[in-house]
């Protein structure tokens, strides 16, 4: 009851308790800091060999947000784990750091930062809205919901 609407990534099956709507797919990328030795690409190599902010919602490596989209086994050195992205970033910002980030979900964190693709397969995701069935009806809560829609739909 205190959440009306939340976004992320979610499990293809749901209870009824929870609806979903898809709202984009996105990637993940490297972002550093202007300036890094990375700055103009990685390697593989590269990309393992750095050094990582990770970002897991529960603090544990284990549960670093990017893991489902890596390839399995992938080992790098992980240096420091935050909450969430904007951190992650501010951390990359200022630091030697790489952050494997949301492409679309960051965009405007990352201004003045270099960006690049990943220097290996990964998967690629869906973030949702969702909301309980109880808002399904409710004036306001369309209206947000369809405000969101809006939002992230593409230009």
């Amino acid at each position: 009851g205190q959440v009306d609407l939340e976004t992320g990534v979610v499990e293809a099956v749901l209870g009824p308790e929870v609806r979903a709507q898809a709202l984009f797919r996105d990637r993940l990328v490297c972002v550093v800091r202007k300036g890094h030795a990375l700055d103009a690409g990685v390697a593989r190599t590269d990309y393992l060999n750095g050094r990582h902010v990770v970002v897991s919602r529960s603090g544990q490596l284990t549960d670093a947000v990017d893991l489902p989209f890596l390839p399995s086994g992938l080992q790098r050195d992980v240096r420091t784990i935050v909450s969430d992205f904007s951190a992650a970033l501010a951390l990359a910002r200022e630091t030697d750091l790489i952050a494997t980030v949301p492409d679309r979900h960051t965009t405007n964190l990352r201004h003045g930062m270099t960006s690049f693709s990943l220097p290996m397969p990964s998967k690629e995701f869906t973030v949702s809205m969702l909301w309980h069935p109880r808002m399904d009806a409710d004036p306001l809560h369309r209206w947000l919901r369809s405000c969101l829609r809006e939002v992230c739909s593409p230009a």
